[in-house]
């Protein structure tokens, strides 16, 4: 069972009572879907109010794209990217700020601006001074799966032993197990298969006994699956978060909030019981 409340900055959610929304943010150029489109901090900060205004917890802003083919970018670059917006929207949003990188010295300069969580696609592995960042910060972390090669013997249980790995090294270097969200890694380093395969076994994940995140929105496995383009995933993305909550996720990372928390309020209902 997960813990029964996970703290990020101000914000304590009760775990198991309701799915939360982690909104997408992305101040980059190139990111698969919304690239290019939130590149100012005005056009950042009015798509953060307007994802808050639909129902977002948590925003999660990222200056460094890991879209497959992606143009690896500087430090600060990464850094000029995504300061000015953290800094006015810590200072604004009534939610957190989650900070999409996996490098020591980028999380530390977003801290130090007020973001609460750092979302790890790297599971703290990329750089090893990431979890004492995170810890000296008193922050919360996304721990999530990711490997280069989609090659598996066994795919859940090393999922599952990556994942057990990272945790142990974030609670080593002193970050509380009430601040720690794992995500599987849902289209990094798996195949269209494993993403599938994953999410239709996502129950099993339950025993790392920490909240589960998912993001597999307008992801291409989704596409594939569909035949079509990432402007036209939807109703796919809208399957995928039904199901991640039917299968035990806590939280959602989504590009189309309103849609997506109209989603998982009703599949909360089912899964989680509703009154009439």
């Amino acid at each position: 069972m997960a813990a029964n409340i996970l703290r990020c900055g101000e914000a304590q959610w009760e775990i198991g009572k309701r799915t939360y929304i982690m909104g997408i943010l992305n101040v980059t150029p190139d990111s698969f879907f919304d690239g290019g489109r939130f590149l100012t901090a005005p056009e950042a900060i009015e798509r953060a109010w307007e994802m808050v205004a639909q129902g977002a917890d948590i925003i999660d802003v990222g200056g460094f794209s890991t879209r497959p083919g992606h143009c690896p970018v500087s430090v600060e670059e990464e850094i000029s990217r995504i300061l000015p917006v953290i800094e006015r929207l810590a200072a604004e949003l009534p939610v957190p700020i989650s900070v999409d990188t996996f490098r020591a010295e980028v999380a530390e300069r977003a801290l130090k601006a007020g973001a609460a969580m750092i979302n790890d696609v790297w599971g703290l592995r990329a750089d090893r001074q990431m979890a004492q960042v995170v810890a000296r910060h008193n922050a919360a972390v996304v721990i999530m799966h990711n490997q280069v090669a989609p090659c598996y013997a066994d795919l859940i249980n090393e999922v599952k032993g990556f994942l057990q790995t990272s945790v142990h090294l974030a609670l080593e270097a002193g970050i509380s197990r009430d601040k720690i969200v794992v995500d599987p890694g849902f289209g990094f380093g798996k195949t269209a298969g494993h993403n599938l395969t994953m999410l239709r076994r996502l129950a099993e994940l339950r025993d790392l006994s920490l909240p589960l995140l998912v993001g597999a929105s307008r992801k291409s496995t989704i596409g594939k699956v569909l035949d079509l383009p990432v402007t036209e995933r939807l109703e796919g993305t809208a399957a995928t978060v039904a199901l991640a909550i039917a299968g035990g996720c806590d939280m959602v990372r989504v590009h189309d909030v309103l849609a997506m928390k109209r989603v998982a309020k009703m599949a909360d209902a089912v899964v989680r019981g509703w009154q009439d």
